[in-house]
């Protein structure tokens, strides 16, 4: 081409290639795809959870901790539960992150069995067992358990007096409450379960009342106090007592074989006497008639006449016959 008395040279473009486009963009979508579905076909599950696998929203896989592979593109789902926690659930009051207790009326003004109101604050502590369950079964199962304990702690301490609440009742109280809760979990099965429940606190509602069941609790244990120490003081008087005891019975058997003693030993002399008397019975008798008559008349002389020449003998007092006058 000529202009001016110039050439000038104008190249032609190349027609673009449509089907090799294609085929590198149909290329670039499948490479999406296949990356995409690798990254999503794996999944992982820590050592406290449990995973429920559904296929088209059908539960068909419960996994444990590990790596894990599914069918990428919403064909199956993973949802992760934490089974291996204990998790809590506070009555009554709100523990804030600084550490603070707030108090919650709404939730811890109760009434007992004889009428009178007090505050009470339970701390419960609960697992998932059931991960299908936990999901399945109902919308909000925490609130669900939250309501049934909220009904029974009332209704165990409306049957109960407010010394027990305040005081000694408190254990019969919590296993009374966890054994309710416990067996409507089974009933509802939402795969949850009961691990404790336990009275935080409780206490009368005003400040009269609360002064008031102070003195009768330093009561009890001042009582409980003089109950220790006469139980000391028995244990300290037993041995003594014991010991007595041992010497009295001592001291009886000592008496006991002394009076065997005199008794074998008089019925000696008795036996003694009687052989003797056998062989010489009337010398034996006179004997006996004339101390008797000297125990009998003391310090009377007696004299006796023989007949023989007009002679008189003494006879009594015997000291003189025994000095031979």
């Amino acid at each position: 081409m000529e202009s001016n008395g110039f050439y000038s040279y104008k190249p032609q473009k190349d027609p673009i290639d449509f089907k090799k486009l294609r085929k590198l963009l149909l290329i670039g979508a499948v490479a999406l795809v296949v990356i995409i579905g690798a990254l999503t076909c794996f999944y992982t599950v820590d050592d406290k959870q449990q995973a429920v696998v559904t296929t088209f929203g059908k539960v068909t896989d419960i996994t444990d901790a590990g790596l894990h592979m599914k069918l990428p593109f919403g064909i199956q789902r993973v949802q992760t539960v934490d089974v291996n926690v204990y998790q809590k659930i506070e009555l009554g009051y709100v523990t804030q992150e600084n550490g603070a207790a707030v108090t919650k009326t709404s939730e811890s003004t109760m009434i007992t069995g004889d009428y009178n109101i007090v505050n009470v604050d339970f701390f419960v502590e609960y697992k998932i067992t059931d991960p299908v369950a936990f999901l399945y079964s109902s919308s909000n199962p925490e609130m669900i358990l939250r309501n049934l304990i909220q009904s029974q702690v009332r209704n165990v301490v409306g049957s109960s007096s407010v010394d027990s609440v305040l005081t000694d009742g408190k254990e019969n109280i919590q296993m009374q409450v966890k054994e309710l809760v416990t067996q409507i979990l089974q009933e509802y099965d939402i795969g949850l379960t009961l691990i404790e429940v336990r009275i935080q606190d409780a206490e009368p509602p005003t400040q009269q009342v609360v002064e008031a069941f102070k003195a009768v609790e330093t009561a009890k244990q001042q009582a409980e106090a003089v109950v220790n120490e006469a139980k000391a003081y028995e244990n300290a008087q037993i041995p003594n007592a014991e010991a007595q005891v041992d010497q009295q019975l001592q001291n009886a058997e000592y008496l006991k074989q002394k009076r065997i003693n005199e008794a074998e030993e008089t019925v000696a002399k008795f036996n003694a006497m009687y052989a003797e008397y056998a062989q010489n019975p009337d010398i034996t008798r006179i004997r006996m008639y004339y101390e008797t008559i000297s125990e009998v008349l003391p310090g009377i002389k007696v004299y006796i006449n023989t007949g023989e020449s007009n002679s008189v003998d003494m006879l009594l007092p015997l000291e003189s016959l025994m000095g031979g006058n």
